[in-house]
């Protein structure tokens, strides 16, 4: 069994960040990586998501921003852990931002709704990944932190799913470990005890 799709998803692999350099997507192709991005499954058709998009000046200004944040929450900041702040959303050309959006519904769980979020990230590193892209999907310290959700653009009763890096890689990675299917993989033998 092989097919082309089979084939891209069977050799998927994340790129360190800092390994993620120009270009990134153009416009046109970035259009077409959020419109596959947002074919998820999503019961209710509410999309429970939404996207935000750090690119040029942004990037700098959310990095400053986040170095202020973490030394008004840890006191000053060495010199290597403030440039660490400071380059945070610039190591690549291009971060979006996933972000789950609180949509009330009486019989769909949130936790259903963040889900969606998370097929809307993994499509959004899929597509970019089959465009030539490579990509990195992360969290943080920031996105746990009401002041650092904030700074970066989302409303009080929001959370992220995830920042996505994207940019273009030329080297060659091995694969990492990946778990074996007979650890991870059973027939259902009744409840759980």
């Amino acid at each position: 069994m092989s097919s082309d799709i089979i084939d891209f998803l069977s050799t998927r692999k994340s790129i360190p960040i800092k390994d993620l350099a120009e270009p990134a997507p153009s416009d046109a192709e970035l259009e077409t990586i959020l419109r596959i991005a947002s074919r998820v499954p999503d019961h209710g058709r509410l999309a429970p998501w939404r996207f935000i998009l750090y690119r040029g000046q942004a990037r700098v200004d959310v990095g400053e921003k986040l170095a202020d944040l973490a030394e008004q929450l840890e006191g000053p900041l060495e010199e290597g852990r403030r440039k660490q702040e400071l380059s945070r959303f610039s190591r690549a050309p291009l971060v979006i931002g996933v972000v789950s959006v609180p949509k009330p519904h009486p019989r769909i769980p949130d936790w259903e709704k963040f889900l969606s979020g998370g097929a809307a990230a993994m499509n959004l590193i899929l597509a970019a990944n089959g465009l030539g892209y490579a990509a990195n999907w992360i969290s943080n310290w920031y996105s746990d932190h009401p002041e650092g959700r904030r700074l970066l653009g989302l409303k009080s009763d929001e959370r992220v799913v995830g920042f996505i890096h994207i940019g273009t890689y030329k080297g060659e990675l091995s694969d990492r470990p990946r778990p074996a299917l007979d650890e991870i993989v059973s027939d259902y033998a009744g409840p759980a005890e």
